[in-house]
């Protein structure tokens, strides 16, 4: 079902998202297939407790019999029986540069996926369609790899201490500084780990007696971030502006529960590209409803950073907005800029605020100085200021891959989820017996790609996804 925009004047260009309904005959068959995997589960759960079939799986110790499981009962349930059939789909480990090609160790598996046994032999050249090498930057020869060779061998690879103790190093200055200017806010703060710079920093910017409203699909660090916080949180339908807008019209009208006081602040979480359905945020929209209803919004941009707009500074370029309008910017370094770690980005006193309450910049040990040259180096790239146009040819090369890739797709007959300027490409599978096949049988063609399940999915939206990359060529695609 395409979305139709309701406030289309907010928009510079054409917003175009399909999300096409499951054809009923699947949706029965994939149900179908889950009842059967089910009743054959308990059928091998009775034979594994009568010992008629070997029971490979942890168990507690006899003299533990009484204690609570460890366990919830079906999740261990539905490890055992459902998700050990396709384990072989996940955790291969590869031996190379996860660029546009990877290589692989392979493995075989005697007793149906429980246990694991290498081969030792590579398989070579695969093509990689899951990692988020969106720009290409992950790789071993270049100016990016010479710069961090050079940097590590001056500052070495650990700084085994805090950025407010020994471990502030002009590196990390200049990287902050960089960041600010390329997003365009006052100043911004870098982090060593992308899932922290969300889990540790939303506690500090609300807790009880603040409100979070969050997007029904909002990933799992954001999640825990907003649990962590203390505050209440309400949900909202995925891009829905509608369902958004009552619930902060409720927030306003009633207050807090009990004591109908207003609340102290309302956050509104948010990301910018959603890394399972492909879809983009309505930017311009949310934007809209914070100024009209006088609350803050949180913009997770890890997928859209560097993927998105002319010249690669994310959804809020993309729009044609003004990244004043956004109070936290957050992203990661972990896609686009091919290296680790996050940021967050916004007005001068919330990042003094976050450096002195923020438990990641407070506690964990500062960035890799490798890493952070990485960074630097690629953003330049990007940015032009390397005396070069190769980044700003990478970002129109991964916009013209995402959507060749996109149509050809759609050509062929899959339902592909997601907006099309996404360089994530859901395709959707349904039935629980072709998440495992899908993935064996595009490792035996030599293309690697991620196949996606519940509990990551809803239990009838299994799917594969697809990671486009600036590095793939029109040959990989057509592959």
């Amino acid at each position: 079902i395409n979305h139709i925009v309701h406030n289309g004047g907010l928009y510079k260009r054409p917003f175009n998202e399909a999300f096409e309904e499951t054809p009923m005959l699947v949706a029965v068959l994939t149900y179908v297939g889950y009842g059967v995997l089910t009743l054959f589960g308990y059928l091998r759960d009775f034979m594994r407790q009568w010992k008629i079939e070997k029971c490979q799986n942890a168990t507690e110790r006899e003299e533990q019999k009484d204690f609570v499981p460890l366990y919830q009962d079906f999740e261990n349930f539905y490890n055992r029986n459902l998700y050990m059939r396709i384990r072989d789909s996940w955790n291969r480990p590869i031996c190379s540069v996860p660029g546009a090609k990877v290589d692989m160790m392979e493995r075989v598996s005697h007793d149906y996926n429980w246990t694991f046994t290498y081969t030792g032999r590579v398989i070579k050249d695969i093509i990689n369609m899951g990692s988020y090498n969106y720009l290409g930057f992950a790789q071993n020869a270049g100016t990016c790899q010479e710069a961090a060779a050079k940097v590590l061998s001056q500052y070495g690879a650990g700084v085994c201490s805090t950025r407010q103790e020994m471990g502030n190093l002009d590196k990390h200055e200049e990287l902050e500084k960089l960041v600010a200017r390329f997003l365009g806010v006052e100043s911004a703060m870098a982090y060593g780990m992308g899932f922290a710079t969300n889990s540790m920093n939303i506690p500090a910017l609300v807790g009880k007696g603040c409100l979070i409203l969050s997007d029904e699909l909002n990933h799992a660090s954001l999640v825990l971030g907003a649990r962590l916080s203390g505050a209440t949180i309400r949900i909202f339908k995925h891009n829905n502006m509608q369902s958004l807008e009552k619930l902060l019209k409720d927030a306003i009208v009633h207050g807090q529960p009990r004591t109908r006081r207003p609340w102290k602040k309302i956050l509104i979480l948010v990301e910018g590209i959603y890394s399972m359905e492909g879809s983009i945020v309505r930017l311009p929209e949310v934007i809209a409803l914070k100024k009209k209803y006088k609350s803050y919004l949180y913009l997770d941009e890890a997928h859209s950073i560097g993927a998105l707009g002319p010249t690669g500074r994310g959804v809020v370029e993309y729009f044609g907005l003004n990244p004043e309008d956004v109070d936290v910017m957050m992203g990661t370094f972990t896609k686009s800029f091919g290296a680790a770690g996050g940021y967050i980005g916004g007005k001068k006193e919330l990042i003094d605020y976050l450096r002195t309450y923020s438990h990641s910049a407070v506690y964990a040990t500062s960035m890799s100085p490798p890493v952070v040259e990485q960074i630097i180096t690629s953003m330049k790239c990007i940015m032009g200021e390397d005396g070069t146009t190769v980044g700003k040819a990478r970002v129109q090369q991964l916009a013209e891959n995402t959507r060749y890739f996109r149509r050809r797709l759609k050509e062929m007959g899959f339902i592909i989820y997601g907006n099309e300027d996404s360089p994530v490409v859901p395709l959707m599978l349904y039935m629980p017996a072709k998440i495992g096949a899908f993935g064996r049988e595009m490792l035996k063609r030599n293309i690697g790609v991620v196949v996606v399940g519940f509990p990551a999915t809803p239990i009838i939206e299994s799917r594969a996804r697809f990671c486009l990359s600036a590095a793939h060529t029109k040959e990989m695609l057509d592959t």
